[in-house]
């Protein structure tokens, strides 16, 4: 979430949903192009679980999500399979 606040704070924008969390790694080919881009990570992390985590613009909960979907990497859940959001 911090990478993608510093995104908005340079580009007046997130990245879009098409361009998704690789904008925070290398420059987005589709437009919106950002004016002012960087690089906001050596790399995207994984979740806890090893998978890539979402990302949602629009979000649902928030402005965007970033969520992993828990243990079992499907929507939904209880318990350590539950999703785990940027909104908690």
């Amino acid at each position: 979430m911090q990478a993608l606040k510093l995104y908005k704070l340079d580009n007046q924008r997130y990245p879009t949903g098409e361009q998704g969390l690789p904008a925070l790694v290398a420059r987005p080919t589709t437009g919106p192009v950002p004016p002012n881009w960087k690089p906001y990570l050596e790399k995207l992390p994984n979740d806890p679980w090893g998978r890539p985590y979402q990302y949602l613009n629009p979000g649902v909960k928030g402005e965007i999500d970033v969520m992993s979907f828990g243990a079992d990497g499907q929507a939904g859940g209880e318990g350590k399979n539950a999703d785990v959001g940027s909104w908690q």
